[in-house]
């Protein structure tokens, strides 16, 4: 069991945690959520012991192991993936090198029958004892398992790890820490660079986990399948909830309801109290009574309101010269590293104004072909070509994490920016919530959120008529995603976006590409239009449904043949019916994430509450349609 007690962090005039205590029990698995820089990161570091509060202090039991999961990527020096995950068993690697070496003593002395050659064999016992308790039989089996779990295939465990790209990398990391197996397992921002079929493993894997976990995560899905606990960050505070992500936005909804209501109450009582007291001052045989009041005033103690963090960015990408009618066409397009072949004959087309989605696995090529149209890297065959006028603005993926960390953010951006937006600098970053003593800030000591804004105000000092976003989501908080989304929406030029975050691209894009086993498929319309298609209801079944649209046309094809000619018009209105429903479900659930997002603004909206009550009511009753069709 881990326990902080009354911990203060000030960094300049700012404190990031006035006076917060928790405890941490085995097996808790807690969700550490809160905006972008409130201090999710230090918070973690200060557990591990990187940084020393101020006050406070921690306390944890002798021989208590943390891991730690951060933002940025270690070296990985071994030659292969095999042998750089196998350093997590350090402790049994350097057991077993110190038994081989007793083992050796002990079979090339003969002073048998002396002490020091008795303590040799027991303490040769004593370290075999502790190899069988760490399970030495076991690492190769838990080597690969985890492995294989994260995504890599097994002629990849040969392969060198600088040969893969950073969120390759960070998956490397997160898999010696699980094989690690710490009683503390502390994980910032772990699904970044994971693909559908990886993070439902790690979820099925930290269910079976024995020892405690914190997660920092902006992904609501993957904090409620995994987390039993909430513990929020607001404002130098602390809040505990016993409960996964969606129950803890509906108590804390709860608790300000309760917060304010006792407050207006007080406040109710304290007026009735100071009316009283200006009434009895005035009479000689009420002095007494009215100090008594008076007394009762100055010992009450005075109910605060939490005051909920409304801070947000508010900015809009700046539209440059416009570019010709056709942005982008490929012609039989292929790419390809040594003898993996990324993708092949790709035919694509991008005109102007067009907002683009890049959908599909992992290691499918979506970063490959951004890369490519942002001339970031070459193509091997085919024919790419870049229309007329077109200027691009490229957010690559892992720019956050190449950020020069010995400037500060306003040196970066007044180093790189044109000379006559040099002036605005301070204005675009105050934007982006870095205001005042925050811009001086240097980027070695930003969260991961607060370096993707500072990517994306970067953006703003080259107007483009292109914008190329890869994954640019990562890290940013609930309220940072909706300005981007809405920033993206009102941007007159053409968008490409890669990304896994349906939430964040439904309504934005007219135009879906999805990467799938080398071949890219375009879909028009907006990404919903695509699941439509497909008959999917999240990324979740894109990601791992083993069937192509292709395959699921074959199956339509031959239903209809093999169907009774008499079944054939029921089953086509059972069908459209299933079509109606899963609509209606989707839209009862953006009613639901609407409302769930305003709880977290502390607004409430009776119109969208009384539109979802319509909607659930229209679901019903297509669903008793449904039934009686299908009896």
């Amino acid at each position: 069991m881990l326990q902080a007690q009354n911990l203060s962090i000030i960094f300049g005039s700012r404190t990031l945690f006035d006076n917060v205590s928790f405890t941490i029990q085995p097996r808790d698995r807690i969700g550490l959520v809160g905006r972008n820089g409130v201090g999710k990161s230090t918070l973690l570091k200060t557990i591990n012991g990187e940084i020393s509060p101020q006050e406070g202090n921690i306390t944890k039991p002798g021989g208590y192991t943390i891991g730690f999961l951060k933002q940025e990527i270690r070296g990985q020096n071994e030659p292969t993936v095999w042998l750089e995950a196998q350093t997590a068993f350090r402790e049994i690697n350097v057991l077993q090198e110190e038994l081989d070496q007793i083992q050796h003593q002990l079979e090339t002395r003969t002073d048998y029958d002396s002490e020091a050659y008795m303590n040799l064999s027991q303490l040769f016992c004593d370290l075999n004892d502790r190899l069988i308790h760490l399970d030495v039989d076991d690492k190769d089996k838990k080597t690969e398992l985890v492995l294989l779990g994260l995504g890599y295939k097994r002629e990849d465990f040969e392969k060198a790890p600088a040969t893969f790209s950073g969120g390759w990398a960070m998956r490397l990391e997160l898999a010696k820490l699980l094989l690690q197996n710490p009683d503390l397992l502390m994980l910032d921002e772990p699904t970044n660079h994971l693909d559908i079929e990886s993070i439902i493993w790690l979820e099925e894997f930290f269910q079976k986990y024995e020892g405690a976990i914190i997660l920092v995560s902006h992904d609501k899905t993957f904090l409620d399948n995994v987390c039993n606990k909430t513990i929020e960050l607001e404002l130098g505070k602390m809040y505990e909830y016993k409960a996964n992500y969606s129950k803890y936005l509906i108590l804390k909804e709860e608790r300000r309801e309760k917060q304010l209501q006792t407050f207006k109450n007080q406040q109710d009582q304290i007026k009735q109290i100071e009316r009283n007291i200006e009434r009895f001052k005035a009479k000689a045989s009420k002095a007494s009574m009215a100090q008594s009041l008076v007394k009762k005033l100055d010992r009450m103690d005075i109910v605060e309101v939490e005051q909920d963090d409304v801070r947000t960015m508010r900015f809009q990408f700046p539209m440059g010269q416009q570019s010709g009618k056709v942005v982008v066409t490929a012609k039989n397009l292929a790419k390809s590293y040594g003898d993996k072949n990324v993708f092949h004959n790709v035919n694509l087309e991008i005109e102007r104004g067009d907002k683009v989605a890049f959908i599909g696995k992992n290691g499918m090529g979506k970063t490959t072909m951004a890369k490519i149209i942002a001339k970031e890297i070459d193509y091997n065959t085919g024919e790419l070509t870049i229309g007329h006028n077109v200027n691009i603005a490229f957010f690559a993926q892992h720019h956050a994490e190449q950020l020069p960390k010995e400037l500060t953010i306003l040196q970066y951006m007044e180093d790189t920016a044109p000379n006559e937006i040099r002036a605005q600098v301070r204005n675009i970053l105050g934007a982006f919530m870095f205001s005042g003593d925050d811009a001086t800030k240097k980027i070695s000591v930003l969260s991961g959120g607060e370096r993707a804004r500072v990517c994306l105000a970067h953006l703003l000092l080259h107007p483009s008529n292109v914008l190329i976003l890869d994954e640019p989501t990562n890290h940013l908080d609930l309220r940072a995603k909706d300005v981007l989304k809405d920033a993206i929406s009102k941007y007159p030029g053409t968008v490409i976006v890669v990304s896994h975050d349906r939430d964040f691209l439904v309504g934005m894009t007219n135009k879906v590409f999805e990467f799938n086993d080398g071949i890219v498929q375009e879909f028009v319309g907006d990404v919903n239009d695509f699941f439509e298609e497909r008959r999917l209801s999240n990324f979740r079944e894109v990601e791992l449904s083993p069937q192509t649209s292709a395959n699921n046309t074959q199956k339509k094809e031959e239903v209809k043949t093999v169907a009774p000619p008499q079944d054939k018009q029921l089953k086509n209105k059972i069908a459209k019916l299933e079509e109606a429903i899963a609509i209606k479900e989707f839209d009862i659930k953006k009613l639901e994430e609407k409302i769930e997002l305003l709880s977290e603004a502390g607004k409430y909206e009776e119109n969208i509450v009384l539109q979802l009550g319509e909607e659930k009511k229209a679901l019903e009753k297509l669903m008793l349609e449904w039934e009686g069709l299908q009896q």
